[in-house]
């Protein structure tokens, strides 16, 4: 059960922790305005969508990609100051342990980890979609790359290949469908170039040659215009920028297993987004106890000495965690590993502390 102890730091905690991801949305909105209120009047942005539309949902994107950094910014100064008016002495000279002491701390951490796991696996997700539409009609339109050399298996023994597809004119070039039955080919299709019919849901194929194979015979049909069902579309070639922040948990492990059964191998950022949503939301463990171990002693310098470490330590987490998330998109690096990296890693510094925080 919980004690007045537990209460009064639980609320101290979450109390700062919110008051400061407030303070720093409304600087965030303020600065984020000022720097794209030319391009929402250039492009004639309705009020009602910048308000709803906008920043209804850059609020929860923006909240939750610091809330690692607040949650250890809280920590320290709320705990720094009832170190610095004596109060930690008062709790530990009551007979109170420092492990029991770190107690509502963790209880504090579970409830941030849990709000961080749920908005950034099923609320800002949903909030983001409609973020980046304003953004691609009213602001600047994410970039569509260019797609090349697409080998898929659109379906088991159906494989195609593509050389090259034009977001901007929507025409594949180079087609090549092959089906096989086990390790035997029976037949081909080769087209020049092909295009998606959105209202039919076919693709309308240009200069095709066909070719069936069977036992000691070889048919071939050749034409100029055929149209052909494929269970492909549109958004199997468009590579938008940030598309997997987009994704629900459910959605995007049923992209990466639909993009790996098809053997497209664009998919890392993906998997290390997922793998992303679950490390950051732990971060806050990690963080709270460094932060406690760090702040919960009364020394010259006070609350400024405290915040001054705090932030270093919880910038160099930041920076090692951009750094091992680069290595593992470029292959350098197994994708769990470099995001778990700086976890496990600092898991080890915050042991360090909390073993000598006592003493």
């Amino acid at each position: 059960m919980l004690k007045k102890i537990d209460i009064y730091i639980i609320k101290k905690f979450l109390g700062t922790y919110f008051l400061a991801i407030l303070l720093i949305i409304g600087i965030a909105v303020v600065f984020d305005l000022s720097e794209k209120l030319d391009n929402f009047l250039q492009n004639d942005a309705p009020g009602k969508a910048i308000i709803f539309d906008y920043y209804l949902n850059f609020i929860p994107y923006f909240a939750n990609l610091f809330s690692p950094l607040f949650t250890f910014i809280s920590v320290i100064y709320f705990t720094s100051k009832l170190a610095y008016d004596t109060e930690i002495i008062a709790i530990l000279a009551g007979g109170v342990s420092f492990k029991r002491l770190v107690r509502p701390y963790m209880i504090s951490a579970a409830f941030i980890a849990l709000l961080s796991f749920m908005l950034s696996s099923y609320v800002i997700p949903k909030a983001n979609y409609k973020r980046l539409i304003f953004e691609d009609t009213y602001y600047k339109p994410r970039k569509k790359d260019e797609t090349r050399n697409i080998h898929v298996e659109i379906e088991p023994g159906l494989f195609i290949s593509i050389n090259s597809f034009s977001p901007r004119t929507k025409i594949a070039k180079g087609i090549y469908l092959e089906r096989f039955d086990g390790k035997d080919l029976q037949s081909r299709l080769q087209a020049k170039s092909g295009k998606f019919d959105e209202e039919t849901g076919k693709w309308k194929l240009e200069g095709y040659e066909i070719r069936n194979f069977e036992p000691w015979k070889e048919d071939v049909v050749k034409g100029k215009e055929i149209d052909t069902t494929l269970d492909l579309t549109l958004q199997d070639f468009y590579t938008y920028d940030r598309y997997y922040e987009t994704l629900t948990n459910n959605e995007l492990e049923k992209y990466i297993k639909k993009q790996t059964d098809r053997g497209v191998g664009n998919v890392e950022e993906f998997v290390i987004e997922k793998y992303n949503r679950v490390a950051n939301s732990f971060s806050a463990f990690i963080l709270t106890l460094i932060g406690v171990s760090i702040s919960s002693r009364k020394v010259k310098g006070g609350t400024g000495l405290h915040m001054g470490l705090g932030l270093m330590l919880s910038f160099s987490y930041i920076l090692f965690s951009t750094v091992s998330t680069t290595f593992a998109i470029n292959g350098e690096m197994n994708m769990l590993l470099a995001v778990w990296l700086p976890n496990i890693i600092y898991i080890f510094i915050a042991a360090f502390l909390y073993k000598y925080a006592p003493k």
